[in-house]
């Protein structure tokens, strides 16, 4: 892993506050996500992915954006891996990366589609916003 990977690993890791280290790969956050069948990469490989340092594929994936940020991975777990934070950390270090981390309130018109949920919009308005 080159030296920027691993910097990448280890800001990831620091943001998210998650020890993929503890992650035993069970498979229960992946079974209880209601995005499963969409994603790329599911939760579990997610985490085993970021404690491998194998994160180049996971910055490609479109599974960054099909995680609905429901947590139900985070209550599964038997061991406290919180999946959805280190999937969290990885889109806003995307979105970073790309220099489009802000969202003003003029864009949020073209961005909405009638499948998208209340909470998505408040909560990317929020977040990207500052």
């Amino acid at each position: 892993m080159n030296k920027g990977m691993k910097n990448l690993q280890e800001e990831i890791i620091r943001s998210s506050g998650v020890n993929p280290k503890k992650c035993m790969t069970c498979g229960k956050c992946s079974a209880t996500c209601p995005a499963y069948d969409e994603m790329e990469y599911h939760p579990h490989q997610f985490v085993y992915m970021v404690e491998s340092g194998d994160i180049q594929p996971l910055l490609d994936s479109k599974s960054l954006y099909e995680c609905l940020s429901c947590f139900a991975c985070i209550d599964r777990c038997p061991r406290g891996v919180e999946p959805a934070k280190l999937i969290e950390s990885i889109r806003l270090a995307v979105i970073r990366k790309q220099g489009n981390n802000h969202l003003n309130a003029d864009d949020i018109p073209q961005l909405l589609d009638e499948d998208m949920p209340q909470q998505a919009i408040v909560s990317a308005f929020r977040k990207y916003s500052k």
